[in-house]
């Protein structure tokens, strides 16, 4: 990490921070053997307020909740990258970004999607797209037209983690009227990671697909819409405790998998609760006298990273699978 010439304030609150990381218990990483992925929805990060950018202070606990993890799929990046830069200059030179393209009409939020890994621990391998809807044939037209209008586009991108070779998927599902208005989307989505899956020459078929899908319970309506095609819930991520919003007792952000590998994402995960109900220990009242719970979520986040550990030595599995296949 380069926090650099910060002041005593922001210090301080790094220590308090560092603090409720460790509370976490983010199992580390092993080199070639492990892998720690997040998703983290970062209440329109690059946006400006009141003509004024996201504090010193806030950039750097950014940064330093990032930096627990390997590779981490940021959901609401806007079309200004201004507070991603320096997010990343403070990650320091291992750091590597890939992101998408932003929706230009209201309806996006002009809105992207972003990767952030680090490169001594995952390689990207060149894969980086949208996920296009399912076309279908207009009868009258004759034109192949979308079955669905996904509000801002899937974004996938490709990478490598020891011999572990995965494509990461993440989403923002519009949030809608209401619950049963995702339920298309979700199926649809389903449909196609399913169906690209089944592609002779897809880059790789272990597709890890999260963000923000607005679910609210993993055993709603809306949970068996995603997971109707084979997408499964990492065992860490299974019991009631894992809320990624502030309030922890809702699951909007999640992480699902379509392996391959059976072992692949049996390894630890969780939320790394960077609030405990308490903000003020980050922005005391003396520095940031005019900050309420509300411009606490602009400064940080109204989600919480949704994190999960992948087990990436595939090596004896991929023997016995030849030994089966004899």
């Amino acid at each position: 990490m380069f926090h650099g010439d910060i002041s005593p304030e922001i210090a301080r609150g790094l220590k308090v921070l560092r603090g409720r990381i460790k509370d976490a218990n983010i199992r580390p990483s092993i080199l070639d053997e492990t892998l720690n992925i997040a998703t983290w929805n970062i209440r329109e990060f690059g946006r400006m307020r009141r003509r004024k950018r996201r504090s010193e202070a806030a950039i750097h606990y950014i940064a330093e909740i990032l930096s627990q993890f390997d590779l981490i799929a940021i959901v609401e990046v806007r079309d200004d990258l201004t507070d991603l830069e320096r997010v990343m200059e403070i990650l320091g030179p291992y750091w590597r970004a890939v992101f998408s393209d932003f929706n230009s009409d209201r309806a996006g939020n002009r809105e992207r999607i972003a990767y952030l890994y680090d490169k001594r621990v995952a390689v990207f391998t060149g894969l980086a797209a949208e996920a296009n809807p399912p076309l279908k044939k207009n009868r009258v037209t004759k034109e192949y037209e979308p079955t669905i209008v996904w509000w801002r586009s899937p974004f996938m991108a490709s990478f490598r983690a020891g011999n572990f070779d995965f494509i990461m998927l993440t989403v923002h599902i519009r949030w809608g009227k209401n619950d049963a208005s995702r339920i298309p989307p979700l199926e649809k989505l389903a449909e196609w990671v399913d169906k690209r899956h089944k592609e002779k020459y897809v880059v790789d078929k272990d597709f890890i697909v999260m963000g923000d899908f607005n679910i609210p319970e993993i055993n709603d309506e809306l949970y068996r819409a995603i997971t109707s095609r084979g997408l499964e819930i990492p065992d860490a991520l299974r019991g009631t405790d894992h809320g990624s919003n502030l309030a922890r007792n809702k699951r909007y952000d999640q992480i699902l998998h379509y392996r391959r590998h059976t072992a692949t994402s049996k390894g630890a995960g969780g939320v790394l609760d960077f609030y405990r109900n308490d903000w003020r220990a980050l922005f005391p009242e003396g520095e940031y006298p005019d900050m309420d719970d509300k411009e606490f979520t602009y400064q940080m986040s109204d989600h919480m990273p949704l994190w999960v550990q992948l087990d990436t030595w595939i090596e004896d599995e991929k023997l016995d699978q030849i030994i089966n296949r004899g």
